[in-house]
């Protein structure tokens, strides 16, 4: 299904609300909005996560895109959506986007 490609300047969150952040920059030329896009390969750092810690399920402290575009790469690899899955570790609950994606390019 089409989305919005994500970008590194989304506000990306855990499902707790804790602030998800790229943890190095995107490794790649393309830019939308101004910002860098966000591919794949990518990982998230999470910060503030309020779930207390417990053995096993601690709060969520990084993410990765479990899923990206099929049709569209940036430097060869897919580029992520707005809607692409993700995984947390180690709550294995998925990453929200919640505001700040562009609206003017999409990818399949």
């Amino acid at each position: 299904m089409p989305g919005y490609l994500l970008h590194a300047g989304a506000t990306v969150a855990c499902a707790h609300t804790g602030k998800a952040t790229p943890a190095a920059p995107p490794d790649t030329r393309v830019k939308v909005g101004g910002f860098l896009v966000t591919v794949a390969t990518d990982k998230y750092t999470v910060l503030g996560c309020p779930l207390p810690a417990q053995p096993g399920t601690g709060p969520c402290v990084s993410a990765q895109w479990a899923g990206a575009a099929t049709r569209v790469r940036a430097g060869g690899v897919p580029v992520v959506l707005s809607d692409s899955p993700s995984v947390c570790t180690p709550t294995g609950t998925p990453l929200t986007v919640q505001v700040a994606v562009q609206r003017r390019v999409r990818g399949v």
